[in-house]
């Protein structure tokens, strides 16, 4: 068995590992790379394999470095079927629709300044009509189900906790008269999070593949955090401000939602307008909505007790019109706005943000990590002059920044989930994660009964 590291290998964007044995060839995840537009181009473009001679695509999540490929993988003529579980494989029929809308606009765009210099335009990677077509090649699998999915291979789809539909992927591989267990974490999620089960730790494996993204940092507590996230919320709305949220459409609004449902559950927030401003997040919470069985036992309680959705209640709405989105700006008084992006880049949070910040009785709440040079990181910088549409405005609006958030699970976790195969494993593979990240877990996990793990490079391939 040989495992090809095409993606995700050495840093944390475009998961692609291609999995050949001597009867099968089969792909796990399918992710777009995300980097500079002209490398980011050519990556996504160019596999370095042929789809046409793959068995099956397995998918562990629908993120998009993670699925986002996939209507390029279908364009160059793989015909065969990808495998998820079903809320993944909805989630994802949502996101590659967004996401192939987003490649022509980033063309069009690109083509105009192109045009204005006399060069030939340049195509898309994939249009909205690419990723409609993904949607007939997806099988959904129910949660510890093993399935046969290639010839001498079997899947089995196992808890990740870390977004709708998220799973492990435990594979069963005959090859030379011997049976190969191959786990595959896909992303690890978090104990405690909002809706979602705890992710489940790997058994049974002699092989384990698994992300380290956070493998030099260990997480806040996640209940310690939504605690902060509640105090930010009521310390704003008291003092008659707006709560202005850039958070990704995927995952973090829904949670969000729910912590605030906390709250209006508890009496201390009814009355006051919370608005969802995204499209995406509309059509990715309507497929939350569709999948109450990858709720976890809290959810459930929460929902039956107070009579209503984890992520509907009185007082929320979920705005999809550009004119209703407008007209958020006009509205006075206190209420909370969560709008994509979560890094404030693009989309209709930089208006609600260009409207907002310069008073101060309004909040900003930073959720999540900001990337260098992005507006998000210059509003958790606080900085006096934010740059918005091209012009300067002041930075006056309290800025909240609530680690501890993410969805990824931290150091300690990913220590507990490599040492569950203590005695075990034979090969351990690091991926999806930094040098950094990498370096320090396997510093942790040195002098425990683990083999050393191997932090491969991209392109590289290794016997498993």
């Amino acid at each position: 068995m040989k495992i090809h590291f095409n993606g995700a290998a050495r840093t944390v964007t475009g998961s692609q590992y291609l999995i050949e044995t001597e009867h099968a060839r089969i792909l796990l995840e399918c992710g777009l790379f995300q980097g500079r537009r002209d490398e980011s181009y050519q990556r996504n473009l160019n596999f370095r394999f042929d789809p046409r001679q793959l068995d099956a695509v397995l998918l562990s999540h629908a993120h998009i470095d993670h699925s986002g490929n996939l209507p390029n993988l279908v364009k160059q003529g793989y015909a065969g079927q990808v495998h998820a579980t079903a809320a993944t494989a909805d989630l994802s029929r949502v996101m590659l629709l967004d996401s192939g809308h987003i490649q022509e606009a980033d063309a069009l765009f690109i083509n105009k300044r192109r045009a204005r210099r006399n060069e030939p335009p340049v195509q898309p990677l994939y249009t909205q009509a690419d990723a409609a077509r993904v949607a007939e090649h997806f099988v959904p699998h129910a949660l510890n189900q093993p399935a046969e999915i290639a010839p001498g291979i079997r899947a089995e789809f196992i808890e990740a906790g870390h977004i709708l539909g998220s799973a492990a992927i435990r594979l069963e591989i005959e090859e030379g008269g011997r049976t190969h267990s191959v786990w595959f974490s896909g992303d690890i999620g978090r104990y405690k999070l909002p809706i979602l089960r705890d992710p489940v730790l790997p058994s049974d494996a002699d092989v384990l593949m698994m992300e380290c993204t956070y493998g030099d940092e260990p997480h806040e507590d996640v209940e310690l955090a939504h605690a902060k996230f509640h105090q930010v919320v009521l310390r704003t709305l008291q003092r008659g401000g707006k709560l202005i949220v850039p958070a990704f459409a995927v995952g973090r609004t829904q949670e969000l939602v729910y912590s605030l449902n906390m709250l209006v559950a508890d009496g201390k927030i009814a009355g006051v307008p919370v608005y969802v401003d995204s499209p995406l997040a509309v059509n990715a919470t309507r497929v939350f909505m569709d999948h109450p069985e990858c709720y976890d036992q809290e959810t459930h309680t929460f929902i039956h007790e107070e009579r209503h959705p984890a992520l509907n209640f009185p007082g929320l709405t979920y705005i999809r019109d550009v004119e209703e989105s407008k007209k958020l700006n006009d509205r006075k008084g206190p209420m909370v706005i969560i709008s994509a992006s979560g890094m404030a880049e693009s989309g209709r949070i930089l208006h609600h943000l260009k409207n907002n910040i310069g008073d101060p009785k309004n909040t900003v709440a930073i959720v999540s990590w900001q990337a260098p040079y992005t507006l998000g990181r210059r509003i958790a910088e606080r900085q006096p002059l934010v740059k918005i549409f091209g012009e300067e405005y002041p930075l006056r609006a309290e800025v909240a920044t609530i680690s501890g958030l993410s969805a990824h699970a931290g150091q300690d976790l990913l220590i507990t989930y490599a040492r569950a195969v203590e005695g075990r494993a034979r090969r351990i593979f690091l991926v999806h994660g930094e040098q950094e990240a990498a370096t320090a877990l396997r510093e942790q996990l040195a002098g425990s009964r683990l083999p050393l793990p191997v932090y491969p490079e991209l392109g590289q391939t290794l016997e498993g």
